[in-house]
């Protein structure tokens, strides 16, 4: 099978030539057969096949069947087994693509890369669909393990709760760490969204956030986050790096939040740095552990932490060195 959309270089960003391809998953292959699955479509946004991987994970957990799509999970991070395979065995298949038309409902995972196809299937073959953010931190992911609970009509199992109790743990333990220290991100909409309502969350404060995707809904969509914490942060659709690098001289931060692009602004203003988001192209970790859920949450705290905590024994003298953080 070949599949096409139109992606013009002109028009939006990366982000909008992924939608346009992801909706054309929806318009070549799902169809409506008149006998409903017992299954829900999950449509993953732009994320690592570590965070597909870990979606799938949370709905078996849950006893959902789902289908996930698009899915690079066991495609992009196929292990080393010492033979060679042309094919992976990972991703969504096209009779499961095919099935979508039949499903119970639909998950889509932020608004700008899964909407699109979210509602062409609905609009297509009647599939209810529920567009969510991304199930990045406490927020976005007891919203997504809510809505499938719904959909499904099955109970959250103690494993997951468990699960989020850890993530609760760890917040309430490293508050002192978090409160109202000032961030700037940079990033793709729908990870921005996510991940502001997650520091808001932690009582941090997000100052400077910019996308180089356009549209004022994004910005809107931030500024209502921020309306009762930081109500004059500094917000764009469709700035750059030299426009995020200015507003941080005129207001520095405590941490930066973003893609490797951002380590040269971190190496010359001297703030800790954490990277999140697309491209990382300088370390290792992204497309194996994941962001998403409250298992990616803990290890988003766990990043968070060691940044600040690393940067406070590089900056202690002999005598404030602590032992115990």
């Amino acid at each position: 099978y070949v599949i096409h959309t139109n992606t013009p270089s002109y028009i939006g960003s990366h982000v909008t030539g992924f939608a346009n391809m992801t909706r054309s998953m929806v318009d070549y292959f799902s169809e409506k057969t008149g006998t409903p699955k017992n299954q829900i479509n999950v449509i993953p946004g732009w994320v690592e096949p570590s965070d597909m991987r870990e979606i799938k994970r949370l709905a078996k957990e849950m006893g959902i069947k789902i289908v996930l799509f698009p899915d690079t999970s066991d495609v992009l991070d196929t292990p080393q087994t010492g033979k060679y395979r042309m094919f992976p065995k990972g991703g969504v298949t096209i009779p499961e693509l095919k099935s979508t038309g039949d499903s119970k409902a639909t998950v889509a995972l932020g608004s700008w890369t899964s909407g699109p196809a979210a509602e062409a299937l609905d609009a297509k073959c009647k599939v209810k669909c529920h567009i969510l953010d991304l199930p990045i931190g406490l927020q976005g992911t007891d919203n997504f393990i809510n809505t499938l609970r719904i959909a499904a009509g099955v109970n959250v199992p103690d494993s997951i709760t468990e699960e989020r109790g850890r993530m609760v743990d760890i917040i309430t333990d490293m508050h002192q760490y978090f409160y109202h220290k000032k961030v700037a991100l940079v990033g793709d909409p729908d990870q921005l969204i996510s991940l502001t309502q997650f520091l808001v969350d932690l009582d941090m404060l997000p100052v400077h956030i910019v996308t180089g995707t356009s549209g004022k809904a994004f910005e809107e969509r931030i500024r209502g986050i921020l309306k009762n914490v930081v109500p004059g942060a500094n917000v764009r659709a469709g700035g750059d790096m030299f426009l995020l690098h200015q507003w941080i001289k005129n207001e520095p931060v405590d941490l930066i939040i973003g893609n490797t692009y951002c380590k040269y602004i971190a190496k010359d203003e001297d703030i800790p740095f954490v990277r999140f988001g697309f491209p990382i192209e300088d370390r290792i970790g992204h497309a194996i552990f994941p962001n998403v859920g409250y298992q990616g949450g803990m290890r988003l705290l766990e990043k968070i932490l060691n940044a600040f905590m690393e940067r406070q024994d590089r900056d202690a003298t002999d005598t404030t060195m602590e032992l115990q953080m």
